[in-house]
């Protein structure tokens, strides 16, 4: 089974294609072909950087927002986002102005509101707190490393504390996505992967 990991120009790819190995996938498929995308077992949509850029980037590439529409919304193939590549399932950012997301997972990306003594960006080891129960998201410490966070979402798997609670995953059907590397989350990030590649939504 096929694992297509995006390569939209925005991505931490080797780390992330490293981890996906490391956790039991067999056959990952670094690659920004919609053909591909279109017949893949499962997608990983990883993502670092603003906003605007990953969406744009994603976007200029011909055919693929729409493979990976037919093939996770239509055909419900399971889907993981990583850090922006979650962010980027939401309605809209606020990063550098409004633009559009994906619209998979209601919400906005917004900053973190700035409060005395509060680094921005948030980076560092931080709590994975679920909420409800879901097959791939544990609780657990995980690497961060962000500036804006999934504000307004409905479909939160977990949350997690930088000055406030923020969204630090989300899930909805076959799609989830969270905020952290997992990476870069050693054993838990490791472990998280493990349970999306067994993961049948």
């Amino acid at each position: 089974m096929t694992i297509a990991l995006i390569d939209y120009g925005a991505g931490n790819l080797r780390s992330v294609h490293n981890a996906l190995v490391a956790a039991g996938a067999q056959d990952v498929a670094v690659t920004a072909d919609p053909d591909v995308v279109a017949k893949a077992g499962r997608i990983v949509l990883p993502g670092v950087g603003a906003f605007a850029a990953c969406m744009n980037g994603l976007s200029a590439i011909a055919g693929l927002v729409e493979a990976m529409e037919r093939r996770v919304r239509g055909e419900g193939a399971p889907f993981l986002g990583i850090c922006v590549g979650m962010q980027l399932l939401a309605d809209a950012g606020e990063e550098h102005g409004t633009h559009r997301g994906l619209g998979w997972i209601a919400g906005t990306v917004r900053a973190f509101d700035p409060a005395p003594g509060l680094r921005i960006p948030h980076m560092g080891w931080n709590d994975v707190v679920p909420v409800g129960d879901h097959p791939v998201i544990a609780a657990g410490e995980a690497y961060y490393l962000h500036g804006y966070h999934f504000a307004d979402a409905v479909d939160v798997a977990a949350t997690s504390s930088h000055g406030a609670t923020f969204v630090a995953a989300v899930a909805k059907d076959n799609i989830v996505g969270v905020q952290y590397h997992p990476e870069k989350s050693q054993a838990y990030g490791l472990a998280t992967l493990e349970r999306f590649l067994s993961w049948l939504p």
